[in-house]
């Protein structure tokens, strides 16, 4: 079944639709796969990214008071620092805002996160799979009124 303006569209309603039609729902259901896909690959870095977070809060807590390390203040810039209090730690809640919270909460907000990604990321497989697959109907119903449209030799 295929979506088209908020109506379910069956392959035999599709056999019925002029070809401008048909390359109309293949274009908008292909534009629809393609921007899901940049979706998922966001939700994939976003969940890597949370991922190595937690692997360095867990890191973090198991290093003693006042060991020495190298603090990143850029992707490549870093500096020498002590370690004062590794049970607080600043967690970056997105658009340049960060809160101060004990390890344990921070690495739980880690985990949370990671969950409603994965979840995300598991309904969106969902969805674009089946425009997928409305975007080939629609391609193959195209095809075949092509070929009856065509002079055979």
């Amino acid at each position: 079944m295929a979506s088209k303006g908020g109506a379910m569209v069956r392959i035999p309603e599709m056999e019925k639709m002029s070809l401008e039609q048909l390359k109309a729902i293949k274009e908008q259901t292909d534009l629809e796969v393609n921007l899901l896909q940049d979706s998922l690959n966001n939700i994939r870095t976003a969940t890597t990214r949370l991922e190595i977070a937690s692997t360095a809060l867990h890191d973090l807590s198991l290093r003693p008071q006042g060991k020495k390390m190298l603090v990143p203040l850029t992707a490549s810039l870093y500096v020498p620092g002590t370690l004062d209090d590794a049970d607080k730690v600043l967690v970056d809640i997105g658009t340049g805002y960060f809160i101060e919270k004990t390890m344990n909460e921070g690495k739980d907000y880690c985990e949370r996160k990671i969950n409603l990604l994965k979840s995300n990321y598991d309904q969106l497989i969902e969805v674009a799979s089946k425009k997928k697959s409305i975007a080939d109907e629609a391609g193959a119903v195209f095809q075949a009124k092509l070929k009856q449209l065509a002079p055979t030799p």
